[in-house]
């Protein structure tokens, strides 16, 4: 394993509100442009690059030390790093970990990733926490040295997140199928929004045979699998450009097919219902969100990236306007009373817009995959018992 022995090359943030931030060039030498966002987690940095709902994202970590366990194959959540750019404060200068292959700075630099480092991380947090989340672009190397104008103008010209759809940047391109792990419960077709390894694995485990599908499949196709379940993924973008995987959802749930989706995949379940999304001044991000559950009362600290959230109240009971029935909010924010969870009552239907499979993060949350294992056999039980 080899470590950086040069100084590196100086390097620019530059947020769309003119905010210009100097530091060390850390990756790639270049230029990208993203929105910039900050997650908070202490740890679990490779889950996060390698989580394809960051995708088109420039990520800046809170936590000040960044690379110190090093990279691994073991820690991937997909074949490669998603994020646009990587802002941190501090990057390891040896990295130490029984576990560790290689530096992160050496995978950044394989995956073409432009971050940059010795900033005051901090400082960039706050302002996003009071302006919201923004366009922004690293410049290292030759781009920079280009005019400040030149650089703004780039930033500012990029891409918005809102009414964007990134699904089929990330999605699979071909099917493929997981076999179930133990005494096989039935199969579950997954659409592949940005679907993470540790999702599909996690329901392998519960007896799923799990089929993951690129997110362009019909519902004429989904069906023809006579799958026992759908799973919709997290993934990257605004959900209220995925009209298509809403009318896939919407002919799926009309067919019976009981349905579990977890970040993107709540955003969509409430389109589906005929509730409005909208865009988060900065989302959530990280680790170590609180969350209640209102059936139990209990709170779950849970791992979260999101940008844009479900538009519905969180008490009482609502009705469906696409013809769904009663829906309630199951879960929401403890920090800003953001919707987290809906819960169908007349079908057998639910989401939560974090991740269950908590890679990384705490594992409060992973009974959901239970608990979709135990609607799922109940509503085939309920099947046989009605061709009784």
């Amino acid at each position: 394993m080899s470590y950086p022995t040069t100084t590196p090359a100086p390097a620019v943030l530059v947020l769309e509100d003119g905010s210009r931030y100097v530091g060390r060039a850390y990756g790639s030498l270049g230029q990208t442009l993203g929105e910039i966002v900050f997650a908070t987690g202490m740890t679990g940095y490779q889950e996060t690059l390698t989580d394809p709902s960051y995708a088109g994202q420039i990520v800046l970590m809170t936590a000040p030390h960044i690379g110190n366990t090093g990279a691994n194959d073991e820690d991937m959540e997909s074949s490669r790093i998603w994020v646009s750019g990587f802002v941190v404060r501090e990057p390891a200068r040896v990295p130490s970990n029984f576990r560790s292959q290689r530096t992160l700075d050496a995978d950044l630099e394989s995956n073409a990733v432009v971050g940059i480092s010795g900033v005051d991380t901090r400082a960039i947090t706050r302002h996003i926490r009071s302006l919201g989340s923004m366009r922004s672009g690293i410049f290292s190397g030759e781009r920079y040295d280009s005019s400040e104008g030149e650089q703004l103008e780039l930033v500012r010209g990029g891409a918005s997140m809102r009414g964007r759809n990134l699904s089929d940047d990330v999605s699979t391109v071909e099917p493929y199928s997981v076999p179930a792990q133990g005494e096989r419960i039935g199969s579950v077709a997954v659409l592949d929004l940005g679907v993470k390894t540790s999702t599909v694995n996690y329901l392998a485990e519960r007896g799923f045979e799990v089929f993951v599908l690129p997110q362009s499949v019909t519902a004429e196709h989904v069906l023809s699998l006579n799958p026992s379940a759908l799973f919709f993924s997290n993934g990257p973008g605004d959900p209220a450009a995925s009209d298509a995987h809403v009318t896939l959802l919407q002919e799926v749930l009309r067919a019976g097919v009981p349905y579990f989706g977890i970040c993107f995949g709540n955003q969509l379940l409430g389109r589906a219902l005929g509730f409005g999304t909208y865009k988060l001044p900065f989302g959530h991000r990280g680790i170590n969100q609180p969350v209640l559950d209102k059936a139990t009362g209990r709170v779950e600290i849970t791992s979260q990236n999101h940008g844009f959230a479900v538009d519905m109240p969180i008490e009482g009971i609502s009705e469906s306007t696409t013809g769904f029935g009663r829906v309630e909010v199951s879960h929401y924010s403890l920090n800003d009373q953001v919707v987290e969870g809906i819960r169908c009552l007349d079908i057998p239907a639910f989401s939560v817009q974090y991740h269950p499979e908590s890679a990384a993060g705490p594992h409060d949350a992973n009974y959901l995959f239970d608990r979709f294992r135990d609607v799922v056999v109940a509503h085939a039980a309920a099947g046989a018992g009605d061709a009784k």
